[in-house]
């Protein structure tokens, strides 16, 4: 067995110089709290994305995030999504698709009168920031407040993440300070204890600070607006309060529960502050969108000792189930650092992606694309829960789905089709958001059917009944969507344009039959046929029909490689790889020959621009190497020496700066590659080599278990 503890413990962060691009987050996949190097969220300008963006430089803002902290900007002209749509001449006859937006628009050129409609809906709802705690420092009694990190000194900071507590301590103005983080795991309580002698003398204290919103595409705060919202302090006895914020239409509130001292409001807009007498002063904040949720007497039992040992419980539950790889012994150099990207990503991606929402592409750290989530994504950030063996993590956010069926059979509806289709850009509530891209993408579509499979295999066989039965209707609609897209020729049928690759760069008015989604389409069409023989039905035989006459792939002819659409221009060699992922992401299929997909990777490690890869195309590679039986590959397309392919200290994948600074599919498909690498799937066979993915010349010594194997 695999001492896990110190598996685990091998890899705690740790930090001892300031830097705007690592911050550490405590939360439970539906609320996070990201704090800087005091442990608090002290220096806000320090960690301001929209300076460091302009500045070219990197940085990560300190937020308070949720998956129910939503907001609308006013919409006075009444813009609905009929609003945004363009007409597409089809076979179908014209379809209209909620296109009319513009990127550049909204980074901040001008709008176009046909495109404010779309930016207004693209942009709202958006995640809002519910609040700033940080640490209020003065060296002398009535001296301005510290502003910079660069006063601090000796600053040494731990995520010990076996426990799931962030300890931070530093000197100031001559004295220690020291902070001690935790987060609830199953409430949006954060619990904080400060430990200074500038505590009692007045020097040191908390200060809550809470900003308008922002629909910009990653900023979570607009601090330049305090006539637009409101707070209130209602005082709850001598060490509780409660803050009432209401922003337009969105209204919550902050609990507050301490052990001495007093909360006033300090003169400035939004801004209290909790001073102490005691050299200790501990803070248990909570945060609801209303009181029903999160009640007075349910905070109030809390203390930072009953928030601190139950977040210790869940981590240590965390680590001691579900699977685990240990590479210690492994003479390849890349080993220990692929081993802290292991640990450092199910710590990340379980605090960020295991909610009852499927994630945003920054989690609850930052708010890009406004903080909405990418439903072709979600398959990146959480289907490795199940392969994990930690399938509850994925299933939190799959009723989300059943939540917003009838607004998917609607869009199906609306474009001629039968089912139900899925958006891509979308907030809680399942409305499309317009986009040129996102409205005609559907590799998506199969995303629900993949995402259910992994869970059916992944749970206790007393529990897969029930889960088919609950998924039933949404399999069979997700699946009648993609019986009804295809388009017949001759006995073929085909995936036509309007259609948008997941390689997002071709004209979706002709691209047609891309290579990844051709054989996606047939595997999730076979995913449901088992679906209904689980549920004791017959094969659908359209679909079966459908299945047995799908369009092969292209192929270049001259060197033997798929391409990735079959229309010119048929192989891009910029941004995502993805005609690699019909055999890897997706298993083997009937469309699929294995030693044409040997070649096309071969071709792609050789020539691509790989500056313009996503962090996920690094695992999507391995994947795809590993099941073609080049592990030697796989490590070399997982570990890529590339910019967009490198993990912080603190464990983030940054993208694009500080647009796009921290980039969760790329943690969550590390983990599902590791997982396929060390544990294989069960097509494999018994000539399968156990870990199918490392090398076997003894460079790599990998022990694992607890993995669940792949399709």
């Amino acid at each position: 067995m695999i001492d896990r503890e110190s598996l685990v413990r091998r890899h705690t962060v740790e930090i001892t110089r300031p830097d705007p691009s690592h911050v550490l987050t405590v939360g439970n996949g539906d609320f996070a709290y990201t704090a800087d190097i005091t442990g608090m969220q002290t220096f806000v300008s320090y960690h301001d994305q929209s300076t460091a963006f302009a500045e070219q430089r990197l940085a990560v803002t300190n937020a308070t995030m949720s998956n129910w902290g939503w907001h609308s900007m006013p919409n006075p002209d009444g813009f609905v999504l009929d609003d945004a749509m363009s007409t597409y001449q089809t076979a179908r006859g014209p379809v209209r698709y909620p296109d009319k937006f513009d990127t550049a628009s909204m980074m901040g050129g001008e709008l176009a009168e046909e495109f404010r409609a779309g930016a207004w809906l693209h942009m709202n709802p958006h995640r809002i920031d519910l609040g700033r705690i940080g640490l209020r420092l003065r060296t002398a009694a009535g001296a301005e407040p510290e502003t910079h990190p660069e006063a601090l000194t000796n600053p040494r900071q731990r995520l010990d993440l076996w426990s799931g507590t962030l300890t931070s301590s530093f000197e100031y103005a001559g004295q220690e300070v020291r902070v001690t983080t935790v987060a609830h795991p199953h409430h949006a309580r954060v619990a904080f204890r400060i430990e200074s002698d500038l505590v009692a003398s007045g020097l040191a204290g908390v200060v809550l600070r809470f900003p308008y919103a922002s629909d910009g595409f990653f900023q979570t705060s607009d601090w330049a607006s305090p006539d637009r919202h409101e707070s209130t302090l209602e005082g709850l006895g001598e060490e509780a309060a409660r803050i009432r914020r209401v922003l337009d239409d969105t209204a919550y509130a902050v609990r507050l529960a301490w052990t001495e001292g007093t909360l006033s409001a300090t003169g400035e807009p939004h801004e209290f502050e909790l001073t102490g007498s005691a050299t200790t002063l501990e803070l248990v904040a909570g945060f609801a969108p209303d009181e029903s949720e999160e009640s007075d007497e349910g905070l109030g039992s809390d203390t930072f000792a009953s928030v601190a040992g139950a977040a210790a419980a869940w981590w240590r539950d965390f680590w001691t189930s579900g699977a685990a790889v240990d590479f210690a012994g492994s003479t390849d150099p890349r080993a220990a650092e692929l081993e802290r990207r292991v640990v450092l990503s199910q710590y990340v991606t379980a605090v960020n992606s295991s909610g009852s929402l499927p994630p945003q592409e920054s989690g609850l750290v930052a708010n890009s694309w406004q903080g909405k989530f990418h439903l072709e994504m979600h398959w990146w950030h959480a289907a490795h829960f199940a392969a994990w063996g930690r399938p509850e993590l994925l299933a939190r956010s799959m009723d989300w789905y059943l939540s917003i069926l009838d607004s998917a059979r609607e869009t199906a509806r609306r474009q001629s089709y039968e089912g139900a289709r899925w958006p891509k850009h979308v907030g809680p509530d399942g409305r499309e958001s317009p986009s040129d891209i996102g409205a005609l993408l559907v590799w998506q579509q199969p995303h629900p059917l993949y995402l259910l499979e992994l869970l059916y295999r992944a749970q206790p066989e007393a529990q897969r009944t029930e889960l088919v039965t609950r998924f039933a209707e949404l399999v069979e609609e997700t699946a009648r969507f993609m019986a009804s897209f295809v388009e017949e020729r001759s006995g073929t049928y085909h995936l036509p344009a309007p259609v948008m690759p997941a390689q997002e760069f071709y004209d979706a008015k002709t691209t047609e039959d891309p290579t990844f989604e051709l054989a996606y389409w047939w595997y999730g069409l076979e995913i449901a046929q088992s679906w209904r023989e689980r549920l004791s039905q017959e094969r659908n035989k359209q679909w079966q029909h459908i299945q047995d006459n799908l369009a092969a792939p292209h192929r270049d002819p001259d060197r033997g490689i798929y391409t990735a659409v079959a229309t010119e221009p048929y192989l891009r060699r910029d941004d995502h790889p993805s005609l690699l992922s019909a055999l890897g992401v997706v298993p083997a299929g009937p469309l699929i020959d294995a030693g044409v997909m040997e070649a096309t990777l071969l071709d792609v490690l050789g020539d691509w621009q790989w500056d313009s890869a996503w962090g996920w195309d690094f695992p999507a590679m391995a994947m795809t190497a590993t099941r073609v039986g080049r592990p030697d590959l796989a490590v070399d397309a997982l570990l890529t020496d590339t910019s967009r392919n490198t993990y912080s200290a603190v464990g983030h994948n940054p993208q694009f700066g500080s647009l796009l600074p921290l980039y969760n599919p790329a943690n969550g498909g590390l983990l599902a590659a590791v997982s396929l690498m060390a544990a294989g799937w069960e097509s494999a066979g018994t000539d399968c080599p156990d870990t199918p993915g490392f090398p076997r010349d003894g460079s790599w010594q990998v022990q694992h278990e607890g993995f669940t194997v792949w399709p």
